[in-house]
């Protein structure tokens, strides 16, 4: 990390700080508390499954919606920081809030869950697009790719707490009951996203921005309008945003979902979270490999390779009826997980003006969170109608092959010019 500058590593922290997030409520342990509640309710496996993936559509449909404007109003001299800050109060407070709903009713249970993911993800909008105000356009793929890393080693803390908490729940050598263990997983969540979240708000600021105008609403909308009028001059940008539109797609759908449908395939909670665990660990020096290799190979040929592994997981999850199964696809997920979303992050921010980069992160959000959109609804309606979870998750292969596709056509950043922002410079 000495190779890096305070402003880097300030920025790279939070990656620590929110992974924690990304394991303990996207991924491993609210999930399966979900399915705790739903079922204490008397909501049958299935139909669950399917609601946690509606529910994560709406939540990103949400978000998508208003990304682009408030991008656009974020650009404006000293407003990206406010606009980060606003979300990450919503992101942690409303996690803290996930400890008071009764453990008996699911619905209030996704509702709380739908502001935590508004919180999350608004503020990540912000966090990514902070890279172009801490480093450079050639050290991008190394700095996001190390940031990516951090999460995944930081994320293993809080993690191995909660799961030591829940497990001795479990086993009864502490007396408190498992659904208590799960809520002070919760609070440790927001805990370690608030901590170490202080370097980001310490060293990092937003070098580079529009000036602000007279009622900066309406000049930001304006200036939304000429971005869509000039979308011609940024055909490699919005193309790029299209093939990532289908490939995130497909992977942030099976990190949501995969703590359920290991669930509905007869895995206990105990297996899925250490294999999580494990996945956490393996991924850190993976997303680190993929930030070294772009050196070498160019960051174009390691999203190629992400995508090619999700193909076949998505093809291998047909068969899973086993522990050994999933523990094979969690070591594939981690091989390409943290790099194909770092490089993404990355290989974005290498093509797009610096001073608008809030309002191109914004259609980077919407992309990626209309992405989010389809995948969940696509695995859900699957689901609810074969109530088969295996051919809901084959059919994310389709989005792979057409992310890949439309990769094909997308410029190399290191072989191209930035737009300028004043749109005179095309790639």
């Amino acid at each position: 990390m000495a190779k890096f500058s305070k402003q880097e590593k300030s920025w790279m922290m939070y990656d620590w700080a929110s992974s924690a997030y990304s394991i303990i409520i996207t991924t491993a342990i609210f999930p399966i508390y979900y399915k705790t509640v739903a079922d204490n309710a008397g909501v049958e496996s299935s139909l669950s499954t399917a609601y946690l993936g509606y529910t994560i559509a709406i939540t990103t449909f949400i978000l998508a919606m208003l990304g682009p404007i408030l991008g656009t109003l974020a650009d404006y001299k000293g407003m990206k920081k406010k606009f980060f800050f606003f979300f990450f109060l919503l992101g942690t407070g409303s996690t803290v809030g996930l400890l008071f709903v009764p453990s008996d009713n699911w619905l209030i249970l996704l509702i709380v869950y739908v502001l935590t993911a508004l919180g999350a993800r608004g503020a990540g909008l912000f966090y990514d697009a902070f890279i172009v105000d801490v480093t450079t356009k050639e050290r991008m793929d190394n700095v996001s790719s190390r940031g990516f890393a951090l999460g995944y080693i930081g994320s293993v803390i809080p993690f191995v707490i909660s799961i030591a908490i829940i497990i001795l729940s479990q086993m009864e050598l502490i007396p408190i009951t498992v659904i208590t263990a799960s809520r002070i997983a919760f609070l440790i969540t927001a805990v370690w996203w608030i901590v170490f979240s202080i370097p980001l708000f310490k060293h990092v600021k937003q070098e580079h921005y529009v000036e602000r105008e007279p009622r900066i609403v309406i000049s930001s909308f304006k200036r939304l309008a000429q971005t869509f009028r000039d979308i011609r001059k940024y055909k490699p940008i919005f193309l790029f945003l299209l093939a990532y539109f289908f490939y995130i797609d497909g992977v942030d759908t099976i990190i949501s979902m995969s703590t359920a449908y290991g669930t509905d395939v007869g895995l206990n909670a105990t297996d899925l979270i250490i294999a999580l665990l494990a996945v956490q660990i393996v991924a850190a020096p993976f997303a680190i490999l993929y930030g070294v290799l772009t050196k070498k190979y160019g960051p174009k040929n390691l999203l190629y390779a992400g995508i090619l592994v999700y193909t076949f997981i998505c093809i291998y999850a047909m068969f899973m009826d086993s522990i050994l199964d999933f523990w094979i696809l969690a070591m594939l997920v981690a091989t390409s997980q943290g790099g194909i979303q770092a490089l993404s992050r990355s290989y974005f921010a290498q093509m797009v003006p610096k001073e608008k980069s809030n309002e191109f992160f914004g259609f980077y959000n919407i992309f990626g969170r209309f992405a989010a959109v389809t995948g969940p609804l696509l695995v859900g309606v699957i689901t609810q109608m074969t109530g088969n979870s295996s051919i809901g998750i084959f059919s994310l292969v389709i989005l792979f092959v057409i992310g890949f596709i439309i990769l094909i056509f997308v410029p190399d950043p290191r072989n191209t010019e930035r737009v300028d922002a004043d749109n005179k410079i095309a790639f």
